[in-house]
């Protein structure tokens, strides 16, 4: 007989130990709330999973996995009747329908407002002059700026579900290496900045316009993650359901942004930038969804991540002026000889979308993450 013995959220009691004769019992006792509020048997098995009960304590159980004794805890669980629940479900209705319409229609209009100023402001350039064109050159960007903060605060970065403090700093902070970024980076090497240079408006612009596909795309994991998480019959099956969802999603999302890049430097006459743009609206999204499902301190740490090495990199530069320190930007410069300026960011965004990615898939890959968020919406 083995000597293990269980401990934790979810162990077994010891026979003779109080309800030791029913230790599902004591179970459904010591996770009460869970079972009376739960709507189906998996709801209580992400809430079981979430609290750390695995398939190997649901064995002790005499149960094959975590779902198993989930769907014994909810058939066990007295309920309301259909007539009580329907009575309850109707009394919620009118008070959560039209603060979540409203909420979306709000998340909209702000998604599609940074890209719509932006794009905007480069089309009416071309036709004014004087002070005109010095109001626009100043009320412009400031204008998308704002727009891009205020979409950042609420719907990509924050929805529902408060984002960790200094998130939208530094998505800001990486829009302005997009566009300010490379031009500093090659006068640095080149012995500069001694002048101005022009921004890389095509990647910044295409960046902008690409908000609305990734809160679509956002949205359409969310559902198709919820749909997987209703016809799931065990964690198991939900896992290798929601896994290609998530990595599809990531996929489209990709091919939507190049798409953009490829038409505003056509439009623009500029680099698309589509390595070191890419990497950046790829670490964006997945950023969002980390944060919307519970994992803001990673989705925060991989864009500290990029901004750091990106400042890094440039901070390495400028070292290497100094007597005997010429070797300290040799990565850097090896780095730019390679693919050009654009490689620094492309490189410090996909070495935190990889992080994000090893992080991310474990983590949206768990129900109790979706039957949480659900409970919220």
């Amino acid at each position: 007989m083995s000597a293990y013995t269980p401990t934790g959220p979810g162990a077994r009691p010891e026979p003779g130990a109080g309800a030791g004769a029913d230790p599902v019992k004591a179970l459904m006792e010591t996770h009460h709330d869970l079972c009376a509020q739960a709507v189906d048997p998996l709801e209580i098995a992400a809430g079981l999973e979430a609290r750390g009960v695995t398939d190997r304590t649901a064995r002790h159980y005499l149960h094959r996995d975590v779902f198993a004794l989930a769907e014994e805890m909810f058939a066990r669980m007295p309920r309301h009747t259909d007539r009580a629940r329907a009575e309850l479900l109707t009394d919620r209705a009118p008070s959560t329908a039209t603060p979540v319409t409203k909420g979306r229609d709000l998340s909209a209009l702000l998604v599609l407002l940074p890209g719509a100023l932006a794009l905007g402001t480069l089309l009416a350039l071309p036709h004014t002059g004087g002070h005109p064109r010095a109001a626009l050159l100043g009320a412009g960007p400031l204008a998308v700026l704002l727009s891009l903060r205020a979409c950042l605060r609420r719907c990509p970065l924050a929805s529902r579900v408060p984002a960790a403090p200094g998130t939208t700093q530094y998505v800001l902070l990486l829009f302005a290496g997009t566009l300010y970024g490379d031009g500093l980076l090659a006068q640095a090497l080149t012995g500069g900045p001694e002048h101005g240079w022009s921004p890389h408006t095509a990647p910044a612009l295409a960046l902008l316009l690409a908000l609305v596909p990734g809160a679509l795309c956002a949205r359409a994991f969310a559902y198709g993650a919820g749909r997987r998480l209703a016809l799931s019959r065990s964690l198991d099956d939900f896992v290798l359901a929601v896994r290609p969802l998530l990595l599809g999603t990531f996929l489209l999302f990709l091919c939507c942004l190049w798409t953009l890049l490829g038409l505003t430097a056509a439009a623009l006459h500029q680099a698309s930038g589509a390595l070191s743009a890419g990497a950046l609206g790829g670490l964006l999204l997945l950023t969002r969804l980390m944060i919307q499902y519970g994992c803001a301190g990673a989705a925060r740490t991989a864009l500290l991540t990029a901004c750091g090495l990106q400042f890094a990199a440039l901070c390495a530069v400028f070292t290497a002026r100094l007597p005997g320190a010429r070797s300290v930007s040799a990565p850097v410069e090896a780095l730019t000889d390679l693919g050009g300026t654009g490689a620094v960011p492309a490189l410090a965004c996909t070495l935190a979308v990889l992080t994000l990615l090893a992080r991310g898939l474990p983590a949206l890959s768990r129900a109790s993450a979706h039957a949480a968020r659900a409970g919220r919406t």
